[in-house]
C-alpha cells in the first residue's frame, strides 16, 4: 500500500495553508454572530474591547502573517528569487538575453510578489464584505415585516380585484 502525505508535496507549506484557512476562518466567524445579534443593540464595553481586539488580530493575520508565510515559503523551499528566471512553458518566456525570443527577463520573485497581492485582495474583499453584510443585517428582516392594515377586527383590509 502507497501512503501518500499530501502536505509533503513540493509547494506544500503548513504554516502558510494553516495561517491562511484559520485566519479566513476567523473573519467568517462574523457572519453567525450578525445572524444572531438583534439589530440596534448597544455594545457594552466589554464587548467593544474584544470585538476591537478580534478585529485587530484579523487584520494582523490577514495582512501581517499570511502575506508573509507566503514570501518565507516562495523564498526558502520553491527558491523563488531573482536568480531564478522563468521561461514558461514550451520556452515562450525565455528571454533574449538567453537566447530566447521575449523582451524581458522574468524572475518567479514577480509571481511570488503577485500572489502576495492576491492573498491581499482575498482578505480586503472578505472584510469589505463582511461589512457590508453586519450594516445591512437588519435591512432584509425590516422589509419582511412590513405590516399589512387591518380592520377594526384586526381582520387585513385587502382589496379585491
Amino acid at each position: 500500500m502507497l501512503a501518500i502525505d499530501v502536505l509533503r508535496w513540493p509547494g506544500m507549506n503548513q504554516a502558510f495553508l494553516f495561517s491562511f484557512i484559520v485566519t479566513t476562518l476567523l473573519a467568517l466567524l462574523a457572519i453567525p454572530y450578525a445572524k444572531r445579534r438583534p439589530v440596534g443593540t448597544p455594545f457594552t464595553w466589554g464587548e467593544a474591547m474584544l470585538a476591537s481586539v478580534w478585529t485587530f488580530g484579523l487584520m494582523f493575520l490577514a495582512f501581517g502573517v499570511v502575506p508573509h508565510q507566503w514570501i518565507d515559503h516562495a523564498d526558502k523551499d520553491l527558491g523563488w528569487n531573482k536568480t531564478k528566471i522563468l521561461y514558461g512553458p514550451f520556452d515562450i518566456l525565455k528571454p533574449q538575453a538567453a537566447g530566447g525570443n521575449f523582451p524581458m527577463t522574468l524572475q518567479y520573485e514577480a509571481i511570488r510578489d503577485v500572489i502576495v497581492v492576491v492573498i491581499h485582495l482575498w482578505f480586503f474583499g472578505l472584510i469589505i464584505y463582511l461589512w457590508a453584510m453586519w450594516q445591512n443585517r437588519g435591512k432584509k428582516a425590516a422589509a419582511a415585516s412590513k405590516e399589512i392594515a387591518t380592520s377594526a377586527f384586526g381582520r387585513p383590509l385587502v382589496k379585491k380585484a
